[in-house]
């Protein structure tokens, strides 16, 4: 029985350690797989060296490790955004792009038109921070890039030649909410319950030790 629970916890406790990379556009820095669950994956200031993105018609390429995944883009418009707060209206998140669900494991692309996300300040050649939030179903999982918009950038060439589909949220269904780290939305609600199971698999893993 000990060694069964034992089997389930590390199964539980493995199962966090799954990740997604931004490739495109270029991430503030190299990717840090312990820091991922925290802000910008733990990068809290914006770097010098934006990348120019297209105003509209942009694109949003990553790789998955997840099977099944949920995914969503928010925005700000401060110089040097480094909290959630940056990223709020008086709404809630600011979303470029809504929540989607997804399947499959590898590299992915979604389109992403600033211009139309509806946001006070997104504007030809303005500085903005994208924050890219992916959710594998075990944890919260974050990764920013620092871009300047232009309305005559385009996408660069060969950038979504590795995606498996660049337009599949067009069949993807809205599966979180704009939230404010205070706020009590379903997407607070959701960093809560993937807290909690962190917890309780550390509080089991805890249990179980003395028995080792």
């Amino acid at each position: 029985m000990y060694l069964s629970s034992i089997a389930l916890a590390a199964v539980l406790f493995t199962g966090v350690q799954a990740h997604f990379q931004l490739q495109y556009p270029i991430p503030r820095g190299p990717f840090v797989q312990d820091s991922e669950p925290t802000f910008c994956d733990g990068y809290n200031d914006a770097v010098s060296n934006r990348t120019v993105f297209p105003l509209s018609n942009g694109i949003i390429n990553l790789n998955s490790e997840h099977p099944l995944w949920t995914g969503g883009v928010i925005v700000s418009t401060y110089q040097d955004p480094n909290n959630f707060s940056d990223f709020n209206s008086s709404s809630g998140y600011q979303m470029a792009v809504q929540f989607f669900q997804q399947s499959g494991e590898g590299p992915y692309c979604f389109p992403i038109d600033l211009a139309a996300a509806g946001v006070s300040g997104i504007q030809d050649g303005a500085n903005v921070t994208i924050q890219v939030i992916f959710d594998g179903g075990d944890g919260i999982l974050y990764q920013c890039a620092d871009l300047t918009l232009s309305a005559n950038a385009s996408v660069p060439a060969g950038t979504t030649s590795s995606c498996t589909n660049v337009t599949a949220t067009s069949t993807s269904t809205s599966t979180g909410t704009a939230a404010s780290s205070t706020s009590t939305s379903s997407a607070g609600r959701e960093v809560q319950v993937a807290s909690g199971f962190i917890v309780g698999v550390v509080t089991m893993m805890m249990a179980l030790l003395p028995v080792l």
